[in-house]
Parts: structure tokens; C-alpha cells; sequence
């Protein structure tokens, strides 16, 4: 990948606008990104130390570059996030991992996150009705969304249902005694 600037930023968004398909990034890119938005404050900061017209044209330019790279990267993010969101939807649907694109790491957290919910949902409604035993959610029988922080396998629930595995950093909605067990036994944290 060429070094990250302005223009190469835009370019990368163009495509992944243009494209269907999530586009391949570097797999640091999100850190390369950050370096480039670090050192361009870098440079705002040293401008704004030297006192001229001139310098005051350098720092103009260079904040619109600063906000211009922001939006940029929002942008990118955004329009990535709605294929991820479709390609968890297409997973938890197929369970196929063909045509997986190659997610950012970041990306790939998210990814398994919201295929994990959408298991979990999908078999809490459609597959439970579909073998005739529908679960009937009490007034009191609340969920909470937790992110795991240790592995943990597959376990019945007081409630004589069946949940997991689950791996570390999944996050799934689970009735609140069973949440709240799993948190209490250092598994999982409350999000």
C-alpha cells in the first residue's frame, strides 16, 4: 500500500463506495491511520507556534486537511460497516464461510460479535418454533448483552436451555440470571 495521505484516503473510499464488496485493506491500517492523524496534529501544533501570515494560510489548510481525513475515515467506516453487517446476516443464515472476505482484525471482532447475536436470536425464535418448543420470554425474564472474556463451552441453563460455546470477545444477549452468573464467575462483562 502507498503511504497514507490525503489523497490515497480518498481514493480507498471512492472504491469501497463504487464496489459491492468490502475492499482489502492492509491489515494495520486502522493503526496507519491513526499514526497519519497523530502526525498531522504533530504538524497543526508546530504551525500554530510560529507566528506569520503565511503560517496562518499553513494552519488554515492544514485543519481542513485534519477534518477532511476525520470525515473521510467516517465515511469509509460506515460504508464498511453496513457489508459487514451484511455478510454477518448472509453467515448466521448459510453458516458458510466461502467468500469471507478479509476482514481488518478490528473488523473481525465485529464481525463474529454480531454473527454471534444473530445465532443466538435466530435460534431463540425461528429454529425453537420451527421444533415446536418456542420460548416463551416472561415479563421478568430479561436479557442482558454480554462480551465474553474467557472461552466458555457449551452449558444448560437453569432454565434448561442450551447455550454456547462461546469464544473470548463473542458478545450475546442471554436471559439476565444467566448473564449475570456468567459475569459473576469472571466469563463475561456487561456491555
Amino acid at each position: 500500500m502507498p503511504e497514507l495521505n490525503y489523497e490515497t484516503l480518498y481514493d480507498i473510499l471512492r472504491r469501497e463506495k463504487a464496489r459491492p464488496d468490502l475492499q482489502k485493506l492492509e491489515g494495520t491500517f486502522y493503526q496507519d491511520v491513526d499514526n497519519y492523524i497523530k502526525e498531522k496534529s504533530l504538524i497543526l501544533e508546530s504551525q500554530k507556534q510560529k507566528s506569520s501570515i503565511f503560517a496562518q494560510k499553513e494552519i488554515e489548510k492544514t485543519e481542513r486537511q485534519l477534518e477532511n481525513v476525520k470525515k473521510i475515515i467516517n465515511e469509509l467506516y460506515e460504508k464498511r460497516e453496513v457489508k459487514i453487517v451484511q455478510l454477518a446476516l448472509s453467515f448466521a443464515k448459510t453458516r458458510n464461510m466461502q467468500d469471507l472476505p478479509d476482514l481488518l482484525p478490528e473488523e473481525k471482532i465485529m464481525f463474529d460479535n454480531l454473527v454471534s447475536i444473530i445465532k443466538v436470536s435466530r435460534q431463540d425464535i425461528i429454529e425453537n418454533i420451527l421444533e415446536g418448543k418456542p420460548k416463551v420470554i416472561k415479563k421478568d425474564d430479561e436479557t442482558k448483552l454480554i462480551r465474553f472474556i474467557q472461552a466458555v463451552p457449551r452449558f444448560i441453563g437453569e432454565d434448561e436451555n442450551e447455550y454456547g460455546p462461546f469464544e473470548e470477545e463473542y458478545v450475546a444477549l442471554l436471559p439476565h440470571r444467566v448473564a449475570d452468573l456468567l459475569i459473576k464467575n469472571n466469563r463475561a462483562e456487561l456491555i
